[in-house]
């Protein structure tokens, strides 16, 4: 049986400012961005993996994601995340 994780994932980019993230290979995907091939944050470089989540429910995780990009989210992130 085949396990696979979901995570969520906050990065530290250049300029201090905060991109959050889903992946389901955390380790490529943060290559990727450290190698420049994502667009929103290419030209923030270099960045920093300061905080991530495995979930075992992809919807779970994407459900996660979309709330650290909330009002709420943001609170929640700055008091118990980073």
């Amino acid at each position: 049986m085949i396990f696979i994780m979901y995570y969520v994932y906050i990065l530290r980019l250049k300029d201090n400012t905060y991109y959050h993230g889903f992946s389901n290979n955390l380790k490529n995907r943060i290559k990727y961005h450290q190698e420049g091939n994502v667009p929103q944050t290419r030209k923030l470089r270099p960045i920093k993996l300061i905080y991530y989540s495995a979930f075992e429910s992809k919807k779970k995780a994407l459900d996660f994601e979309k709330y650290l990009k909330t009002f709420s989210g943001f609170a929640f992130r700055n008091k118990r995340l980073i």
